[in-house]
């Protein structure tokens, strides 16, 4: 049923198709949404945890004014 979808031709098809309906400026943003979620999803299937990729927060050092 689904043979030959991946020949080039109904790729490019895709890809026209694509572009037409996210526009040039957003289709970066929703491949790398894309490869993000099947990253993830790869992720959860293989059992692998992953850390946040939060950085700490810089620590602050308040002086306390004098008062003479």
């Amino acid at each position: 049923m689904f043979s030959g979808l991946e020949s080039p031709m109904h790729l490019l098809v895709v890809l026209i198709i694509a572009v037409l309906v996210l526009g040039p400026k957003k289709l970066p943003e929703a491949a790398r949404g894309l490869g993000s979620g099947i990253r993830q999803f790869k992720d959860s299937i293989e059992g692998k945890e992953s850390a946040p990729a939060v950085a700490p927060a810089p620590a602050v050092v308040v002086e306390a004014e004098k008062t003479e």
